[in-house]
């Protein structure tokens, strides 16, 4: 990738991606290269979806997913996943003045009530605060796994078929998709993982079938605006053939 800039150029601006999502990668390692708590490189974490968050609605981006804690991590110790979700419910809170003056709405998908009830509060009072704007969605997955999503797609449908609401050769994509936590939601059109690790990590695992991946070495604490156009420039440069010549 080229060198970050605070700009789009004028084909970037005419390509803009619908739906960006993010593996948000490399707080730990941001906080362990200081010598700081790993709980600090999630604070710092937050200034970087506040920036990007600027700047998708800036130039256009009408979804943007951010993975924001994966079914796995709850395998993390006690104590971080505690701060975790205190963090997160905080969060929640404060930047609900942000989000309104940026005119954003809130989507949460995952498995929502495995989250503490507070947090599970929290959404819904942020949500109900955000209803009526109108611009970008915020889709943050939480308690998120891709295959756990599609397991739980499958069993709906398997559930709808036993009661004769569907017989098996009305299954397709169409419908599969339709019982996804995302539905109704256009898939990606651009996925960034952050800290430069090359694998997907349980993400969106049907959504980014035709996505374009951006890997970028920078670690998400340090990952802002001019690090988010450079990626959107990167994508310009990608010619999307959906498997077509």
């Amino acid at each position: 990738m080229t060198a970050a800039h605070a700009h789009l150029s004028q084909q970037a601006k005419a390509a803009v991606p619908t739906h960006v999502a993010i593996i948000m990668d490399g707080n730990g390692r941001w906080a362990k290269k200081r010598k700081l708590p790993r709980v600090q490189g999630h604070r710092k974490g937050v200034d970087s979806v506040r920036a990007v968050l600027r700047a998708a609605g800036e130039v256009g981006v009408k979804y943007l997913t951010l993975y924001a804690f994966s079914v796995e991590n709850w395998n993390r110790p006690k104590d971080e996943v505690d701060t975790l979700m205190k963090y997160l419910a905080r969060y929640l809170d404060s930047e609900i003045p942000e989000l309104n003056k940026n005119n954003v709405k809130l989507k949460v998908i995952g498995q929502v009530y495995r989250l503490p009830e507070f947090v599970q509060e929290q959404i819904a009072r942020t949500k109900t605060a955000l209803a009526k704007n109108t611009g970008l969605t915020l889709i943050l997955a939480l308690s998120y796994g891709g295959r756990t999503e599609i397991v739980e797609a499958c069993r709906e449908i398997a559930t709808k078929v036993k009661s004769s609401k569907i017989i098996p050769d009305e299954i397709n994509e169409q419908m599969l998709a339709q019982h996804l936590y995302t539905r109704n939601i256009p898939d990606p059109d651009l996925l960034i993982r952050t800290s430069g690790e090359m694998r997907v990590s349980n993400y969106l695992l049907w959504q980014i079938s035709y996505a374009e991946f951006v890997v970028t070495p920078t670690l998400w604490p340090d990952f802002r605006k001019p690090q988010f156009f450079a990626t959107l420039e990167e994508y310009t440069r990608r010619h999307r053939r959906f498997g077509n010549i």
